[in-house]
C-alpha cells in the first residue's frame, strides 16, 4: 500500500473509532430505555414481543432502503441487538 493510501486508511479509520464512540453513547442511552421498559413488565413472557419485532423489522428495512443502506445489513444489526436486549431483559428480570 502506498503512503498515501495509508494515510487516507488511517484517517477513515478515526473517524470509524469516532463513530464508534457516538455508537457506544448511543447504545447506553437505549439500554437506559430497555431498563425502564423492563420495569414495566409484570411477566417473564412479556418480554418477547414478536409483533413488535416484525414492525420494527420492517420499519428499519424501509428507512434502510430509504437512505439507500444495504437492507441485508441493518436487519442483522438490528436482529442481533434485539436478540441482545432480549437476553438481558431475561437476565434482569426480577418478578415472579
Amino acid at each position: 500500500m502506498s503512503p498515501l493510501k495509508r494515510k487516507k486508511l488511517n484517517k477513515i479509520r478515526s473517524e470509524l473509532d469516532k463513530l464508534d464512540n457516538d455508537l457506544i453513547k448511543i447504545i447506553k442511552k437505549r439500554t437506559n430505555l430497555v431498563k425502564k421498559v423492563l420495569s414495566l413488565k409484570d411477566k417473564k413472557n412479556q418480554i418477547v414481543d414478536q409483533k413488535r419485532i416484525k414492525i420494527i423489522l420492517k420499519n428499519i428495512k424501509k428507512k434502510s432502503i430509504n437512505n439507500k443502506i444495504d437492507p441485508k445489513i441493518t436487519n442483522r444489526i438490528w436482529k442481533n441487538m434485539i436478540a441482545a436486549y432480549i437476553e438481558f431483559e431475561k437476565r434482569n428480570f426480577n418478578k415472579k
